[in-house]
């Protein structure tokens, strides 16, 4: 099944600034399209902005004038649902209520011919429920733009339970064909990058909630160790804390109150308190005028150790080994078996981030994950209110050595970077083993979705492959409510292996 004709005209209902962005994208690709809102004179008002951005691609070189006048000559505003009957292709970009959209639906399969494909680009409602109130279901499929649709590449092509393979193959090549990158997905709560990016922000509010570190320092972790574009509260004040909570309640119904998904306390406050974010001027951060931005807590200097004892390897951490040689700290390799620390000179152990606690132990500071050891500019380091105080200085100077910066958070088990990405890891695989997209579209839709600088199972390539599981599993034993309880699919990709060994009967 290929793409449909670039002669067939295409539809957007609704046209708001989602709608407008696709018909901008089917306009530009060179489909005739028409514009319907049921809102009188909210269509041609549609047209004339999509107009003024044609416009500014020319004047920003990136479209002709004649490839404009061409799209403009191919653009009309509607008054009626009847007048896309000759429509191949509708998508539907309306209020997110699942009785608007069977209700649209209904009306418009009766309008449009029986080969018109029918879309939906709906970011949290069920796409086999909206297509459950039409008579042939088989035609409808989700087709989820990511915002501002002209400007970011994916689109979840989502398949309802009753969509046929070839409407679901058409749609995903009529998206390619308008230089997009289509990935194909089951229909679940969240689709894909819905679904698995909710560990990046609800982990990091967990921190916050129990006061592990302030919102500046935990992005600031994310960001400069992490090498995510922008932190979960930074992020979250650029959507609206609305929406994103909005969409988290959603994922988290969905799942029948799934507790890997459960919404953050302390957002729904802050949108209690109408703190939406940059929208209304304060979020998590203040956008007043005169408002200063918090910093993140960084450590003062201190003196790096003269020397470190390495017992093992570091695992992910290991490119430090050389970093710390080329410090000018001298390294003192001690072979242990399965040992992935340093030993300092107080005696007291450096030991990246496992999912255990500081407390639990005689003298350990924890370091936390950084995507490069050697490109990170800041690193943070975990410790109990009972460690030795030259142990946490040395871990400090050992790591300003490496020209880092360092931010000294609580005794928080798994930290910030390795606890969201263990956990957004899991999620991949459970979606994976679940059929709802293959590990390559997961990877693509979170780097291309959320600008993550790794997909879950690129992460997972590089940290090994029983890393997740085991942290998980650790801080499942220390919260046992059952959010960091590995899946069984995890598991699985942990520790099966090719071929066992005197297998029982």
């Amino acid at each position: 099944m290929t793409a449909l004709d670039l002669s067939s005209p295409v539809a957007v209902v609704g046209t708001g600034t989602m709608g407008q962005g696709i018909a901008q994208v089917a306009l530009v690709a060179g489909h005739p399209v028409r514009l319907y809102d049921a809102a009188p004179g909210r269509a041609a008002q549609a047209a004339a902005a999509i107009g003024a951005r044609l416009d500014r691609l020319v004047e920003k070189d990136r479209l002709t004038g004649a490839d404009r006048d061409a799209a403009r000559a191919r653009l009309r505003p509607v008054d009626g649902l009847a007048e896309l009957a000759d429509c191949a292709l509708v998508v539907e970009a309306v209020l997110e209520r699942l009785d608007v959209k069977q209700e649209l639906f209904r009306a418009l399969e009766d309008v449009v011919a029986d080969d018109c494909l029918l879309a939906t680009n709906t970011s949290s409602l069920s796409v086999t429920a909206i297509g459950g109130a039409l008579r042939n279901p088989g035609r409808f499929v989700g087709l989820h733009f990511f915002n501002p649709a002209p400007l970011l590449p994916l689109v979840e092509v989502v398949s309802g339970f009753a969509t046929d393979v070839t409407s679901a193959t058409r749609a995903y090549e009529t998206a390619r064909a308008w230089g997009k990158t289509p990935v194909a997905c089951a229909d679940t709560p969240g689709f894909i990058v819905n679904r698995i990016a909710r560990p990046f922000y609800a982990e990091a509010f967990a921190v916050y909630e129990s006061q592990g570190a302030d919102p500046a320092t935990i992005d600031a972790v994310l960001r400069e160790s992490g090498g995510f574009r922008m932190g979960a509260f930074e992020l979250t004040d650029l959507i609206g804390q609305d929406v994103n909570e909005s969409v988290t309640h959603s994922v988290w119904q969905s799942f029948f109150q799934d507790v890997r998904f459960a919404p953050s306390l302390a957002q729904r406050r802050l949108v209690e308190s109408g703190r939406l974010g940059r929208k209304s001027g304060q979020g998590w951060y203040d956008y007043r005028d005169g408002a200063e931005r918090p910093e993140p807590h960084t450590a003062e200097a201190a003196e790096p150790p003269a020397y470190v004892v390495a017992e093992g390897d570091l695992g992910p951490a290991s490119e430090l080994l050389t970093m710390i040689r080329e410090a000018g700290v001298q390294v003192r390799e001690e072979a242990e078996d399965n040992g992935t620390r340093l030993v300092l000179p107080s005696g007291g152990q450096l030991v990246l981030a496992d999912g255990q606690t500081s407390a639990e132990f005689r003298d350990v500071v924890y370091f936390d994950l950084a995507l490069d050891y050697r490109k990170a500019t800041r690193i943070a380091l975990s410790a109990s209110q009972d460690t030795n105080p030259q142990t946490l200085a040395e871990a400090t100077g050992l790591f300003q050595a490496l020209g880092k910066k360092v931010s000294v958070i609580g005794d928080v088990p798994g930290m910030i970077v390795a606890r969201a990405v263990a956990r957004i890891i899991d999620l991949a695989y459970d979606a994976v083993a679940k059929g709802v997209a293959t590990e390559e579209d997961i990877d693509t839709a979170m780097r291309l979705g959320v600008n993550y600088p790794l997909g879950p199972f690129e992460w997972s390539r590089r940290l090994g492959r029983s890393w997740a599981y085991d942290l998980l599993d650790d801080l499942h034993l220390r919260d046992p409510s059952g959010r960091y309880a590995p899946s069984l699919a995890l598991y699985r990709h942990a520790y099966a292996t090719d071929k066992r060994e005197g297998s029982g009967s």
